[in-house]
């Protein structure tokens, strides 16, 4: 698994987690629930299969084109 990015927003990461659900590339979240308990100081990772992260990121550039750096 590889990071696609990281994020401090909720419903952006829900957004980008529905748009990859309906391309059906697999996604993972991770760092939840440490980033519940100390917010934006640990956010939450979306990671992805290495072969994914081509399509992914572009999902991701199309919902936030600042998102990836």
């Amino acid at each position: 698994m590889i990071e696609l990015f990281h994020t401090d927003d909720p419903v952006l990461l829900s957004a980008v987690k529905a748009a990859l659900a309906e391309a059906e590339i697999p996604a993972i979240e991770f760092d939840g629930p440490i980033a519940d308990m100390y917010g934006a100081v640990f956010p939450r990772r979306l990671m992805v299969l290495e072969e994914d992260i081509a399509p992914a990121r572009m999902i991701v550039h199309s919902l936030c084109p600042d998102c990836l750096a």
